[in-house]
């Protein structure tokens, strides 16, 4: 009996991975923003908690498809991280489309209601794009 062929090493492979990625792309998430999440989520930022949970739920919905449509490791984790990849142009276009203010000092600043609105975009386009790796 191969050893893939065990639900439970399979699914135990495929939770690795995504917890692995998802700790792989807050980390490049946060070299992109001004802020450092987990200092300001220590301080009580509820914005950039919103933002972050935003983001770590929009990561696992992306591979949420992935697992779905792939019957193998490394194309999940391909389909992941293209979905990333757009995730991540989805926040530039977010900060390009708000030109009157930054998002990344709104957020600092706890502004709630950009922190909810990143949250609901990151959430919004994890369904789209896994729609798309579907």
């Amino acid at each position: 009996m191969d050893i893939w062929e065990n639900k439970y090493i399979e699914i135990a492979a495929y939770y690795s991975v995504v917890i692995l990625c998802v700790v792989v792309f807050l980390a490049i998430f946060e070299l992109v923003t001004k802020y450092k999440n987990w200092d300001e989520i220590k301080k009580g930022n509820i914005s950039v908690a919103m933002a972050t949970g935003g983001k770590i739920f929009g990561i696992a919905n992306i591979f949420r498809y992935s697992i779905e449509q792939n019957d193998s490791l490394i194309t999940m984790i391909s389909s992941g991280v293209f979905g990333y990849v757009l995730l991540l142009v989805g926040y530039f276009i977010f900060e390009f489309l708000t030109p009157k203010f930054r998002i990344d000092e709104e957020i600092q600043n706890d502004n709630r209601a950009v922190g909810l609105i990143s949250l609901i975009i990151s959430v919004g386009l994890s369904y789209v794009i896994g729609a798309g790796i579907s």
